[in-house]
């Protein structure tokens, strides 16, 4: 077999753009908990200390206060002090916020998509999280990049930071890690040699021994650019939207250009994304293929979609044809918008912790509010339509 390079990057939560979909995701997430059936699409820039929230929303929610909700998120985020260029205790917030269309809120009404497009979900079988490998290695590691700064043991990190990892396979699986790029922000005392240390032997190490591939003779480039002080909304204009993705699959799949962060699910670059990936995980899952990668596409205005395609990439068992698998997918899964949104529990307010290390490849969880209620994150990640998918292709 031929082997090949595969790149996928991450970032943390610090980064400006992700900082603005965390914003765009928490407002989402204090409105639905007011009102479930709240038609949002929220986008946020973020610069220095500065930070605009815009969009259509229409909801009977009361008591939003977005300033404090975007003062919270920037604080959430570790921007904590002026000299971070950002300070959720002091940044200066603007909103400019108008009703949803009413031409579009028809439709949706009626239970149609609340726009037209196509969407992209995928599964891999070489990892056990069904993702492509680079990309959830880039996750892990961007994800430990906030522990160790938040824990103390690296506590020169401040919160911006990128990560990289390019893995080789032979053929279409995954052998060894051969390089890794970590670019993490950093005080202006901390030196250069203190800082490939600590990442080398607080990140990269934890989580390469615990990944199951060779990694201990990669090539390593931590901070190649050699002073990263300056970062977040400080060194660069964040958007909301503007890493499509780092939240999928690392370019291991494609995508059909919808940002997911500040919608409500009945935008369907959303809930069929979620949806799509939710029937591909379950076909990998069902030894059906190795790999599956399903498009959907909507017209606005109408519940069911246009088209549904699946890929196989020569990975279908038994010689089932894609199209076989296509026709099971629909006969198992009802991919129109208002039993995506009701099968995946979409009008609770679960959107915050996707805005960071991925929407994909996380396992569901049940969590509490002080309340007492309680929501499942992440049921888009459940494999509960196996024996319903072998049956249907009669395995």
């Amino acid at each position: 077999m031929s082997t090949k390079l595969f790149t996928s990057e991450s970032v943390t939560g610090g980064h400006p753009d992700k900082l603005a979909d965390q914003i765009s995701d928490a407002i989402l997430d204090h409105i639905l908990a007011q009102d479930p059936r709240a038609r949002v699409a929220c986008e946020t820039l973020v610069s220095t200390n500065f930070a605009l929230v815009a969009g259509e929303i229409t909801t009977t929610a009361g008591d939003l206060d977005y300033t404090q909700i975007v003062r919270e998120t920037i604080l959430a985020a570790g921007y904590t002090r002026d000299e971070y260029g950002i300070d959720g205790h002091s940044c200066r917030v603007e909103s400019r916020i108008d009703p949803q269309s009413p031409d579009i809120g028809a439709a949706v009404d009626d239970g149609g998509a609340g726009d037209q497009g196509l969407m992209f979900g995928y599964a891999t079988d070489e990892t056990d999280e069904l993702m492509p490998a680079p990309i959830l290695l880039a996750h892990q590691l961007a994800h430990r990049l906030t522990f160790v700064r938040t824990s103390g043991l690296l506590p020169w990190l401040r919160p911006d930071g990128k990560t990289q990892v390019t893995m080789e396979y032979d053929g279409d699986r995954p052998v060894r890690v051969h390089t890794v790029v970590v670019s993490a922000q950093h005080d202006d005392d901390a030196a250069d040699e203190e800082i490939r240390a600590g990442i080398t032997e607080k990140v990269i190490a934890p989580v390469f021994s615990a990944a199951g591939f060779e990694w201990q003779g990669c090539i390593r480039h931590i901070n190649p650019s050699d002073r990263f002080v300056i970062g977040g909304p400080y060194g660069d204009v964040g958007l909301t939207g503007r890493k499509i993705i780092v939240d999928t699959y690392g370019g291991a799949a494609r995508h059909g250009g919808g940002a997911f962060s500040g919608k409500d699910s009945t935008k369907v670059d959303r809930s069929g994304a979620y949806a799509a990936r939710w029937a591909a995980r379950n076909v990998v899952a069902a030894g059906i293929a190795r790999r599956c990668e399903i498009q959907l596409a909507y017209a606005i205005g109408r519940a069911r979609p246009v088209s549904v395609a699946v890929e196989t990439f020569g990975t279908a068992t038994c010689g089932t044809a894609d199209e076989h698998i296509a026709a099971a997918v629909q006969e198992v899964f009802d991919f129109r918008p208002a039993a995506i949104i009701d099968r995946l529990g979409l009008r609770r307010p679960v959107f915050t912790p996707t805005a960071v290390h991925g929407h994909f490849g996380r396992k569901p969880e049940c969590v509490r509010w002080k309340d007492g209620t309680g929501v499942e994150l992440f049921r888009w990640e459940k494999t509960d339509q196996v024996e319903e998918l072998r049956q249907a292709l009669g395995m």
